[in-house]
């Protein structure tokens, strides 16, 4: 089985988010006076294959924890679709 995996990464409660502190400051500026709370993360979007979703779930808790996020500072949250038909055989995803 192959699946679409998307894991959102992140600031922990309490890290600070330079990032998206810099834009919340400056969309008042383009007249965009309506917003707050602007957090800044990364996507990150892969195919893997595996016997079941949660052994594809397992599989890349583990990459998450070892390499695409920083434990000490951020969160993630993974989603898991199924691929099927064209879509299996392409790996495309989007």
């Amino acid at each position: 089985m192959k699946f679409l995996a998307r894991v959102e990464v992140g600031h922990q409660a309490g890290i600070l988010d330079p990032q998206g502190a810099t834009v919340q400051r400056a969309l008042p500026a383009l007249g965009y006076e309506n917003i707050s709370e602007v957090k800044i993360g990364k996507s990150i979007r892969l195919v893997i294959e595996a016997n079941s979703e949660s052994d594809a779930r397992e599989q890349i808790e583990k990459m998450c924890e070892h390499l695409l996020t920083n434990p000490v500072i951020e969160t993630y949250e993974i989603s898991l679709v199924e691929l099927t038909g064209d879509a299996a055989e392409n790996s495309a995803g989007e």
